[in-house]
């Protein structure tokens, strides 16, 4: 499994070897071993395993939330192809409101680790985008925050987006601006605390 940093602090590409044959095709896209060399830690407590569908031309997100408690994610899309983007929204990160992009398909398999703290959006480029998403935190809509997509500070590269179809609430969504003057960013300090008692949890596992 090759791994890669992406340009947000923390967040990390991974791609698994795929062993095609005549019946079709096998592959792994969470490989413990791989995951711990890479992070230095096993993954976190699993709370939840969800997955959405979505039709060419949906926009999911910038979707965040709240810390404490955080949440981190591991992510894959396993039918169609999505533009996933990664935003660091942690004020006081070193790489705050830089973003990073990975195509996540059937081809190249790719997976997507994002650490608590951390905006996540994506584009369906193809019809039944089937996205799922191993989460250390179970799904709270009171918890779940949201920033505009098409923010023009953040510039997320959605021009080719075509038809692009979001939701009522992300339509709605402040800006990284107004979520900052409104308190509603989370702080790289306490991102990195959820962060050390989800590797304390983790080892308390494998222990």
């Amino acid at each position: 499994m090759r791994v890669r940093e992406l340009a947000v602090a923390g967040a990390l590409e991974f791609t698994p070897e795929v062993f095609p044959d005549e019946r079709g095709r096998f592959l792994s896209p969470f490989q413990r071993p791989a995951f711990t060399e890479a992070h230095g830690h096993p993954l976190f407590p699993v709370e939840q395993i969800s997955y959405s569908v979505s039709r060419r031309g949906v926009v999911r997100g910038v979707h965040y939330t709240m810390t404490p408690p955080g949440c981190a994610k591991y992510v894959f899309c396993s039918r169609g192809q999505v533009l996933d983007v990664v935003v660091d929204l942690r004020v006081g990160s070193p790489t705050f409101g830089s973003w990073d992009t990975v195509v996540l398909d059937t081809e190249d398999c790719r997976a997507l680790y994002l650490p608590v703290g951390v905006g996540h959006l994506f584009a369906a480029l193809r019809d039944d985008a089937t996205m799922h998403y191993t989460m250390s935190v179970s799904y709270a809509p009171s918890r779940e925050l949201a920033l505009s997509p098409v923010d023009p500070e953040l510039g997320l590269p959605l021009d080719d987006v075509r038809g692009m179809v979001l939701s009522a609430r992300d339509r709605a969504a402040p800006t990284l601006a107004e979520a900052r003057e409104r308190g509603l960013l989370p702080h790289y300090a306490a991102c990195r605390e959820q962060e050390a008692r989800l590797r304390a949890a983790a080892a308390g596992i494998r222990a």
